[in-house]
């Protein structure tokens, strides 16, 4: 359990690093995959609209999180 979510947090943090890169500048090292947020999550809602590079940072943050409760779980 504790390498899963430690692996889903590391995905995460990769996910909105890399959709904030793609988001200011083109970035072509596995685009459709670790930029799906920002492709095809994003722009369903209207109040994302302007704030992408933010959000791609929250997904981020959230990875953060996620591997930080993956190292306290026993």
């Amino acid at each position: 359990m504790r390498k899963s979510l430690e692996t889903v947090g590391g995905l995460l943090v990769l996910m909105g690093l890399s959709g904030t890169i793609d988001h200011l500048a083109y970035q072509p090292i596995l685009g459709p995959f670790l930029n799906a947020f920002n492709r095809y999550v994003f722009p369903w809602f209207e109040a994302l609209h302007g704030y992408e590079v933010y959000a791609n940072l929250l997904v981020a943050v959230v990875g953060v999180v996620v591997i930080a409760a993956g190292r306290s779980v026993r």
